[in-house]
């Protein structure tokens, strides 16, 4: 695989315990082969849960002990110190960490973090508080809103013949599910989210924090098989395929789809912020009309203030190239200084062919949920405007939200929407490849949400297309064109890996994960830029591969089926002309793979590492 793809990982082994060492994390924590810790690293998270960077300046090992001397860098931050792990006697293991900031911090959280498997999902645990009192619970199974365990001063639990027994010092642990983010672990973490944030760290304050690890037993042994084996059912028609906008800077390629690019996308999604200065100039874009087309500025416009050179009314009816005019899912983000904005938006979009629309209020108790009062002032606009298209309503950001806040959601709704974001907590590919069990989990959790209504997921991005925790306003355009870009442009939110080969592969195991039924949309990337399935100067790049074999199976009745291990899946389409299979194979090795179709057929091919085929 690539570099890029890959990155760089070290093997530590000391008796029985093993892990890996990932840039600063120690991961994959394991007891006699078997997996007992996903990752226990250090952070440091600014006021807006941004994360610094910690540097790896030196690494000291030995039998017993992996060391790292570390810095952190960036959101103001300086601190210095250490990250250890060592092996304390038998089956016992200790990860501490020791740092002092050089300057005062505030921060919202900075210490040990601690991810458990999600194979840990139903498992009976035992949660000791700080006064000494013990409660029992589970490791939840569905996906859990809000907190499953409080007040962590020790977790004990016993998993696939292992006793495992955990000590925590140097603060007051909780634990969150980060399934919601489609990350796959569950997480404890320190300094409660009851406290106020941020709090300070002051200037040669150290932060010292333990994390005493306790297994016995003998884990159970599994056969492993040499060929994966995926049955695939018949079901309901697979989503429809999708992309985002572009919000990369002009100038946008010439054409708006390469002709040999495959299947036209069913929909481009564009998220359009009211408060921003060129959200007109957006909307133009991504219905696909040429800037230079724009008719000139008439008198009553100039009355009304209307900007002919941003205003979408204002552009030419003519596509960037000979294909379809796209269809466009539109989200608004409402400005709260000027409620009226929405009137002038759904008026922009008369004339555009707009298969769905929503809005979003950006702050107050329901922000980023499609709450009873934005769903009102969107339906009285369109009403305005004397147009009659779907009104859908969600979440603007993750799950999460959809999960914890779905009781605002008003009534008649024509269906649901959130957005998924694989590297929201942690940048590493370990966590991209991890998060499509994840996914499908989110995807079945969201229809039951949805309850009979069709749900969209998208945007899907690597990289969060806006900060959902952010305590500070967002960054804003500087003027009304896009020379700039405009949303998640303006954050630096693209990733090296959007050009790797092996993304294709994700992007077709992603959408097998993602289409449960009851799952309509899927809208993956962007048109074009560096989060885009093509170059600003209209490359393709490998993802457009996938996105364009996935959407010319939309449509057709649906074959669908689990992976056995999270890294191979499967997903096809059953037609008159025949059965069309596609499989994803995410492992860093060659697997030898099998498919079997209603009905028994089978169909067999060994699937590179990091690629994708048809059967």
């Amino acid at each position: 695989m690539t570099d890029v793809w890959s990155g760089a990982a070290t093997a530590w082994r000391s008796g029985p315990w093993s892990l890996e060492l990932r840039d600063d994390e120690f991961a994959d924590i394991a007891y006699d082969g078997h997996v007992v810790l996903r990752s226990v690293r250090a952070v440091v998270r600014d006021r807006n849960w941004d994360t610094a960077g910690l540097v790896v300046d030196r690494v000291d090992g030995s039998d017993l002990a992996l060391t790292l001397h570390v810095h952190s860098t960036g959101l103001g931050s300086d601190l210095r110190g250490i990250v250890r792990a060592e092996v304390r006697g038998p089956g016992r293991l200790r990860v501490l960490t020791d740092l002092e900031p050089q300057t005062d911090l505030a921060t919202n959280r900075t210490g040990l973090v601690v991810l458990h498997p999600p194979a840990l999902a139903g498992v009976g645990l035992h949660i000791r508080h700080s006064d000494g009192t013990v409660a029992h619970s589970r490791f939840p199974e569905r996906i859990s809103p809000h907190q499953p365990a409080l007040d962590i001063a020790g977790l004990s639990w016993s998993h696939e013949g292992l006793e495992l027994d955990m000590r925590f010092t140097g603060d007051v642990f909780e634990m969150e599910d980060q399934r919601n983010w489609t990350d796959a672990s569950y997480k404890t973490y320190s300094r409660p989210l009851a406290l106020p944030f941020p709090y300070t760290v002051a200037a040669g304050e150290r932060v010292v924090q333990a994390i005493d690890v306790a297994v016995s037993g003998t884990p159970t042994a599994t056969a492993p098989d040499p060929v994966t084996r995926i049955r695939l059912d018949e079901g309901p028609p697979l989503p429809a395929i999708g992309v985002s906008a572009s919000t990369a800077p002009d100038p946008a390629p010439a054409d708006r789809w390469p002709a040999d690019g495959g299947v036209w996308p069913a929909a481009v999604l564009v998220e359009l912020d009211l408060a921003t200065r060129n959200w007109r100039a957006a909307l133009g874009r991504a219905a696909g009309r040429h800037p230079s087309d724009r008719r000139p500025q008439s008198p009553s416009e100039r009355e009304r203030g209307v900007d002919a050179r941003t205003d979408p009314s204002s552009l030419s009816e003519r596509p960037r190239d000979e294909g379809p005019a796209a269809a466009l899912d539109v989200r608004f983000v409402l400005d709260d200084s000027d409620p009226s904005s929405i009137d002038e938006a759904v008026h922009a979009l008369r004339g555009l062919p707009i298969v769905r629309v929503t809005a979003f209020p950006p702050t107050g108790p329901a922000r980023h949920v499609s709450d009873l009062d934005a769903i009102a002032r969107l339906r009285h606009a369109l009403t305005e405007a004397g147009l009659d298209i779907a009104v859908v309503g969600g979440v603007r950001s993750h799950f999460t939200e959809l999960n914890r806040e779905h009781h605002r959601l008003p009534r008649g709704l024509a269906g649901i929407v959130f957005s998924s974001t694989p590297l929201f907590h942690s940048l590493s590919t370990a966590q991209l490849i991890e998060a499509l069990p994840m996914q499908r989990i989110v995807a079945t959790q969201g229809v039951g949400i949805a309850a009979g209504l069709p749900v969209h997921v998208g945007p899907i991005s690597l990289r969060p297309h806006f900060n959902d925790v952010a305590t500070t306003p967002p960054p804003m355009p500087a003027h009304d064109d896009l020379r700039d870009g405009y949303g998640s442009a303006l954050l630096d939110a693209g990733d090296v890996r959007q050009s790797a080969p092996q993304l294709a592969a994700w992007t077709v195991a992603s959408a097998a994960a993602l289409a449960v039924p009851g799952v309509a949309t899927l809208a993956y990337f962007e048109e074009w830029g560096p989060r885009g399935v093509r170059t600003a100067d209209g490359t393709a790049l490998p993802v457009l591969a996938a996105v364009s074999a996935l959407a010319a199976l939309a449509g057709a009745t649906g074959l669908r089926g689990d992976s056995p291990d999270g890294l191979v899946w499967a997903l096809g389409a059953r037609a008159a002309g025949g059965d069309t299979v596609l499989v994803a194979n995410l492992d860093d090795r060659p697997r030898r793979v099998e498919v079997e179709l209603p009905g028994g057929a089978t169909r067999t091919a060994e699937v590179l590492p990091g690629s994708f085929l048809p059967l």
